[in-house]
């Protein structure tokens, strides 16, 4: 469903923003810059004995206000200016949030899905050497994402120690508990989605109790914030994977779902459901909708048949600056990816200051410390909303502009 170029979508927003900020020229530019770029080509030796040449990225969009930080994608179809723009939006994420790092994504052009566990760690550990030359804990910290788990950082991780000739915990973040992995991780960016609804749901006077929910997406995010979610109260009644959707109005089971995609591979025709497209469960009458796949999914051409009445966007970039006008017109409250996703970069943040102190908390701690970040944060961008006249994506953008400009300001330029 893409409408245009990625990285230029997010440009747009930066420079509108910049705009109506009066940004010095000197801060726009490097804003709408990546400062580093490396594209790896490499050699990986399959099951079968043959040796077939894979394509990596990594991204540096900007590290002003600290270490570039940001996942890694394993996905067949992503490009490097698909990188682009999500190493741009993980510098506004820090920045929205105001925890010290700057952004950047890295991505590896490959199925996973069809790859065995023996071809993953052996891709991954050669990609993690190619751009061993970027990453570090004080300059580039790669995480999961799309297509990557924790096991995937767990090698990342032994092989830059490898080449160090020591440990570095704080290399990755997403790690297992085992290598230096921070409790409460794995459901971060979930708990945030939830923390986001719930708080957006308050501030609209609606109760979760009596609240329905939609979720587009099976993957990490999209199961822990819809069971977060159901936890609060809240009824999900529809669910989705690539393969399509499943809707009961009355809920659905979530404690058997996981099972049944297990064994069919998808949670397309789980018991007492409707089968139903992606297209469908957007459009789909409930109080909140959580975008938790892919980007680029509420565009122009579906964003009027959007029925909910809060989008808290698990996914980065799933909704397009057209259709953002349109749910705007149409009264849709919108907690932007840039905030409402950002609690696994948060937790990344508890995970990477545990590995430096080699002091590790417990789960409450993390989930209390995520809650404090979260509530924060959505409150500054609300005043920012209130203030400036403007919707939450774009009191979002102005927040993080401003604090990065402030430290552009703060630093000056070398030489």
């Amino acid at each position: 469903m893409t409408e245009t170029n990625a990285f230029q979508m997010v440009v747009s927003r930066i420079d509108a923003i910049c705009d109506r900020l009066n940004v010095k020229d000197a801060y726009r530019l490097r804003l709408e810059s990546c400062e580093r770029e490396l594209t790896v080509n490499f050699p990986v030796r399959m099951d079968d004995g043959t040796v077939k040449v894979f394509t990596g990225f990594r991204v540096q969009h900007n590290d002003t206000r600290g270490p570039a930080k940001g996942g890694l994608r394993y996905h067949p179809d992503v490009t490097l200016d698909e990188t682009r723009a999500l190493a741009a939006l993980m510098t506004l994420k820090t920045a929205v949030v105001n925890i010290p790092y700057g952004g950047a994504k890295g991505a590896v052009v490959c199925n996973p899905k069809l790859m065995s566990q023996g071809e993953l760690e052996r891709l991954t550990r050669r990609y993690a050497s190619e751009i061993s030359i970027l990453i570090g804990p004080e300059k580039d910290i790669p995480a999961p994402d799309v297509g990557t788990n924790p096991q995937v950082m767990a090698w990342i991780m032994d092989t830059y120690s490898m080449l160090k000739g020591y440990s570095v915990l704080g290399v990755v973040t997403g790690k297992p508990i085992e290598v230096g992995g921070s409790k409460g991780r794995l459901g971060a960016t979930g708990r945030g989605c939830m923390v986001s609804a719930k708080l957006a749901a308050n501030h609209l006077g609606i109760s979760l109790n009596r609240a329905t929910a939609v979720v587009q997406g099976f993957g990490n995010v999209a199961y822990s914030a819809a069971k977060l979610l159901a936890g609060e109260g809240c009824r999900i009644i529809a669910i989705s994977d690539t393969k399509g959707g499943t809707y009961n109005p009355k809920g659905l089971d979530l404690e058997s779902l996981p099972n049944y995609k297990k064994e069919t591979g998808s949670v397309v025709g789980f018991m007492d459901t409707e089968t139903i497209s992606n297209t469908e469960l957007l459009a789909l009458p409930c109080d909140i909708l959580v975008p938790a796949a892919i980007e680029d999914q509420i565009v122009k051409a579906n964003a009027a048949d959007i029925k909910a009445r809060i989008i808290v966007e698990g996914a980065n970039a799933p909704t397009t600056p057209e259709a953002d006008k349109i749910l705007n017109d149409n009264g849709v409250f919108v907690v932007p990816d840039i905030l409402a996703n950002a609690g696994g970069v948060v937790v990344s943040y508890f995970e990477w200051v545990q590995g430096l102190q080699a002091f590790f908390w417990n789960e409450d701690e993390v989930n209390r410390q995520l809650q404090t970040v979260m509530d924060n944060a959505f409150h500054e961008v609300l005043e920012m909303s209130r203030h400036e006249k403007v919707d939450m994506r774009n009191a979002a953008y102005m927040l993080a502009i401003k604090r990065i400009a402030a430290a552009m300001e703060a630093r000056g330029i070398f030489p």
